[in-house]
């Protein structure tokens, strides 16, 4: 049993982790080829991406696994999971669920973009804030 249990996470291991166990992860619309955020996850949370079918990211704030979507429905369905060249970043391709992936309540965290020594907001909100964050 322990073999197959080594086997099976062995692809974990190709994954260049972070001194503090983490790996960036930039996640992109399946759909436009729109890059919508970067988070990071630990190999639980890869892991747990894996096997639920949905992203899974690791909190550094909060110091916890969570769930894109847990508190605004928003959810992030993984179509891929990819790795890049040095192993040291993932890239998720995913289906983005409830319309926007930003907290802001945009399309994308990449929101801004650089013009004339300014960063000019590009998107507009697609859905406040307060009413993907209700309270209970």
């Amino acid at each position: 049993m322990a073999e197959t249990d080594e086997n099976e996470n062995a692809w974990l291991e190709s994954v260049a982790w972070s001194d503090d166990g983490l790996v960036p992860t930039v996640t992109q619309s399946a759909a436009t080829g729109r890059v919508l955020m970067l988070a990071y996850m630990d190999r639980e949370a890869l892991a747990a991406t894996r096997d639920s079918g949905f992203a899974t990211y690791y909190s550094r704030s909060k110091g916890r696994l969570w769930v894109k979507g847990e508190s605004s429905g928003a959810t992030q369905q993984v179509r891929s999971i990819h790795l890049d060249c040095d192993g040291d970043t993932i890239l998720l391709m995913v289906d983005q669920r409830g319309g926007v992936a930003c907290h802001t309540g945009r399309q994308s965290c990449f929101y801004r973009a650089y013009d004339e020594g300014e960063w000019r907001e590009t998107d507009t909100v697609q859905v406040a804030p307060e009413t993907l964050y209700k309270s209970p």
